[in-house]
């Protein structure tokens, strides 16, 4: 058997409005209610389990890989709402993305401050 990530618990302030966020902002299913929880699945099966944390929340890094087509509807939509946003971790290079390993990659937060990253190719993957 392959070791698989199934799902992550994200703390969230609200975990209704943090959860909205991201199927609205990636395009995905509109969460699920699961006991505490509400469920927010991505195309690879693994879920981000939103749940209301202790204040203040710690804000964790959260890396998406998506298609080029994916990468353009969901920075169209981070725009869309006014978001900052960043080509870099370090939050040096605001209203950028950047274009490691061949492909385009961007930084921002969620409403709970988590920091979120969308990426076209993988970390070390320079295509041919």
């Amino acid at each position: 058997m392959a070791v698989e990530l199934n799902h992550t618990i994200v703390h969230a302030e609200d975990p209704v409005i943090s959860a909205r966020f991201m199927s609205e902002v990636f395009g995905l299913p509109d969460p699920e209610p699961f006991g505490p929880f509400l469920v927010v699945r991505t195309a690879n099966g693994v879920s981000l389990d939103y749940i209301a944390g202790p204040a203040p929340i710690e804000a964790n890094h959260y890396a998406f890989l998506v298609s080029d087509a994916e990468f353009d509807a969901i920075f169209g939509r981070v725009k869309a709402r006014g978001l900052d946003h960043w080509a870099d971790p370090a939050r040096k290079k605001p209203g950028q993305i950047n274009t490691h390993f061949g492909g385009r990659g961007v930084y921002f937060c969620d409403p709970s401050g988590h920091f979120l990253e969308i990426i076209t190719r993988p970390y070390g993957k320079e295509l041919p």
